[in-house]
């Protein structure tokens, strides 16, 4: 009997350790959103969306409350929902101050991935680089997986001011590829490793170029996906920003420009797009500063609407509202 025990007791310890974890992230809150923007109960900044087990995930990071004349964002959120409609929140899954070398605590724009059974979110740190976390499933908790910068300022050539490397957005290509994108003033790439957390020095970084007559200079947040063979990367440009898109036969480019789809959020000087298929349908999900009383430039909420391709494939302008999308089964 002592010796079953015996066999048995790293196995409980086992259990007994995925069972802590799992409860550090339990869910916080239930709701039914009744239009946009979808959160309401605390400010939401540039959302990043993933799909996972039939459940899209949203991670935002988390504005202070209304009137502020800066960004304070200390944290991150995560928040899911299967029929775009009933939401959940799970308890906090990565602060700013969780990546020791972040000069300041700043939870800037970040992008989740999964790959070989672990999810991979790369963050922005305003000055300090570009970090990567890692988590055993979507919602959390996740922990600094280098120690250090994955990117930083010596990896965005081209450009001087000191917020450059910002605004990450992870892909996986159909070949199994990934890549990493990001950029403020100018978009670079990397190919990223097998590991998630190292790049392929032999490629190097590569800045990513944007031909045709642009309404306003790129300024920041890549977002790219792939659909019929083509690479759409949408990116916010001019300031107040606006949401234009570019698409190319390659990921790397070069991109051709084709115009504006999201025109100025709300009261909101930015405007950081996540773009994604969930059951059938395209969803444009971003951020505006339209809750009341307080909202705006510094405290922003998470919307989403529809997202529709005209006859040639390409995509239609948004029409922001305040009913959001319907729900899904």
């Amino acid at each position: 009997m002592y010796q079953s025990i015996r066999k048995l007791l790293p196995i409980l310890i086992c259990l007994l350790s995925i069972s802590s974890a799992y409860s550090q992230q339990k869910i916080i809150k239930k709701w039914e959103a009744t239009g946009n923007p979808v959160v309401t109960h605390k400010y939401t900044c540039d959302p990043a969306a993933m799909e996972y087990n039939d459940t899209l995930f949203i991670f935002t990071g988390e504005d202070a409350e209304g009137g502020l004349k800066f960004y304070n964002i200390k944290n991150w959120c995560c928040f899911a929902t299967t029929d775009m409609k009933n939401f959940v929140e799970y308890d906090i899954p990565l602060y700013a101050k969780d990546f020791e070398w972040n000069k300041g605590e700043f939870a800037y724009a970040g992008h989740v991935i999964g790959r070989n059974r672990k999810f991979y979110w790369y963050v922005s740190t305003n000055t300090s680089g570009i970090g990567v976390a890692v988590a055993d499933r979507p919602q959390g908790p996740y922990k600094d997986a280098l120690g250090k910068p994955l990117l930083t300022n010596e990896n965005s050539p081209g450009k001087r001011h000191s917020w450059r490397t910002i605004d990450p957005a992870a892909f996986i290509d159909d070949d199994g590829q990934a890549w990493l994108l990001w950029g403020n003033g100018a978009c670079w790439a990397v190919k990223l490793n097998e590991d998630m957390t190292s790049y392929d020095m032999d490629y190097g970084v590569k800045t990513i170029s944007i031909e045709g007559d642009m309404d306003f200079p790129f300024t920041e947040a890549p977002w790219v996906h792939k659909k019929d063979g083509l690479y759409f990367l949408s990116f916010a440009i001019g300031f107040p920003e606006r949401i234009a898109y570019a698409v190319s036969d390659k990921i790397d480019g070069p991109y051709t420009y084709k115009g504006i789809i999201n025109e100025i959020a709300g009261n909101s000087n930015t405007n950081h797009q996540s773009i994604i298929e969930y059951k059938g349908k395209w969803y444009f999900i971003y951020h505006n500063g339209g809750m009341q009383t307080k909202g705006g430039s510094y405290s922003r909420s998470m919307c989403i609407d529809k997202l529709e391709f005209d006859e040639n494939g390409l995509y239609k302008p948004i029409l922001m509202t305040t009913t959001s999308v319907e729900k899904v089964k």
